[in-house]
């Protein structure tokens, strides 16, 4: 596992991490329980796992995740949107959804190469400008 450097997040680990019913919940908390380094996400990513996190309890353990500065969340700059909006057209396929576009202008911008997710299968597509490819785990 890396340390003192920072990663992305998506929102399937995050899910994960709170759902005890997920099936990759045991990953996920050994995961970020390992993982010293710091967590990158955005509001969007957030808005998608507070939506899926139906319980008022699952909730309450994101806000008590986020809160006790176990993320930090990026704002995305206006200037960004047109490249959202790019990328979302070129991955329609898959398709790309806006939070995964706001990672990948994230990761563009503070040049992150390793990113925290489930879904593997768009991760392993998307071609960020900085790099061939990203670096996924758990």
């Amino acid at each position: 596992m890396p340390s003192a450097e920072r990663a992305l997040c998506d929102t399937g680990p995050l899910v994960a991490f709170i759902d005890s019913n997920d099936q990759a919940h045991e990953e996920c908390r050994t995961t970020l329980k390992r993982f010293a380094g710091r967590l990158v996400t955005t509001w969007p990513v957030l808005s998608e796992a507070f939506y899926l996190l139906a319980r008022q309890l699952e909730r309450e353990l994101l806000w008590q995740f986020i809160l006790g500065e176990g993320l930090e969340i990026v704002d995305l700059e206006f200037a960004e949107l047109p490249r959202m909006r790019s990328l979302m057209a070129r991955y329609a396929d898959l398709p790309m959804d806006f939070a995964d576009a706001s990672l990948i202008v994230i990761a563009e911008r503070l040049r992150l190469n390793r990113v925290l997710t489930i879904d593997q299968r768009d991760f392993r597509v998307y071609r960020p400008r900085h790099i061939r490819s990203f670096a996924i785990f758990p």
